[in-house]
């Protein structure tokens, strides 16, 4: 069992440097480059005068395309990481915060990577890819324990329950990922139009489809844990600090969709929500850092 520990470890490493050199790649191509361009007149007195002119062009399509296959080199490793500690705990790596952040970082790259395939656009991946690597940033920053396979308390040995329930809590925050990515190019996009950005259309388009998937998963993440809480703790909900923060960011992207769906809503107003949305889901991630409550085992 040592081994598939170390293996899975030495897999998230390897995933680590590839999702960080990824972020770079994209960040290279989104930002795009500057071409200066210098001019030497010569005035009927004789005097010479230059003059200098600066081009926005888009990035290295090959810096653009080496960040998705480095995505895909840290997707597959995070994969590995996640498969060498299954097989050792004989369980999916779902019971403590370094096993749950490492699911995200896998299911952030295939999320990613699936919207990157059907809309042909590289440019998510400056934020998207960023996110996937700060989270292995910070898994590096756990405890050492954490990394160590330990025997489930009795509230997490609920078998197929948990593992779904968690599941599709790091599938929905991934997938939010996405849509916070989209909003944020859409931000961008419309203040400083930047001609090799995707359309307005195509990232408000990005960022609903998103939202359109995480949002059932959040719901369900909710239904699920309701049932476990009653299993576990006798009742159905206990307004503990993460159960309220997670009902809280489910309430905020059902305003998204409500307000563009009923009520027409997009551009800037839509992005922002998308914006709120995200930090939610952040503060549900580490709220419970600062708030304790029932969900404090393992550092989840």
């Amino acid at each position: 069992m040592e081994t598939l520990v170390q293996m899975s470890f030495y897999s998230f490493a390897a995933s680590s440097l590839a999702l960080g050199v990824a972020s770079l790649s994209y960040m290279l191509y989104a930002v795009g480059r500057v071409r200066v361009r210098r001019a030497t007149m010569t005035t009927s007195t004789g005097t010479t005068v230059t003059s200098s002119t600066a081009d926005f062009l888009p990035g290295n399509i090959g810096a653009g395309q080496f960040g998705t296959l480095l995505t895909w080199f840290g997707g597959v490793f995070a994969f590995l990481a996640v498969l060498f500690r299954t097989i050792a705990a004989e369980r999916l790596p779902l019971s403590n915060m370094y096993e749950f952040s490492l699911m995200f970082v896998l299911a952030i790259s295939i999320m990613y990577l699936i919207f990157e395939r059907i809309y042909g656009i590289r440019h998510l991946g400056a934020i998207v890819a960023t996110i996937g690597f700060g989270m292995t940033l910070y898994i590096w920053s756990l405890p050492a324990d954490l990394r160590e396979i330990t025997p489930l308390i009795p509230a997490l040995q609920a078998g197929p329950i948990m593992t779904a329930h968690v599941s599709s809590a790091i599938f929905a925050y991934a997938t939010f990922a996405v849509s916070f990515a989209a909003a944020i190019l859409y931000l961008v996009k419309s203040k400083r139009n930047i001609r090799w950005l995707p359309s307005l259309e195509m990232l408000d388009d990005v960022a609903f489809r998103a939202v359109t998937i995480g949002f059932p998963l959040l719901s369900l993440v909710l239904i699920l844990g309701s049932v476990w809480a009653h299993d576990a703790w006798g009742v159905y909900w206990s307004w503990d600090p993460k159960e309220t923060a997670a009902l809280f960011t489910w309430l905020v992207y059902a305003v998204y969709l409500h307000t563009r769906t009923l009520r027409g809503w997009r551009g800037n107003r839509s992005a922002i929500i998308l914006l709120i949305g995200f930090a939610a889901v952040i503060f549900t991630y580490y709220g419970n850092y600062f708030f304790g409550g029932l969900h404090s085992y393992g550092g989840v």
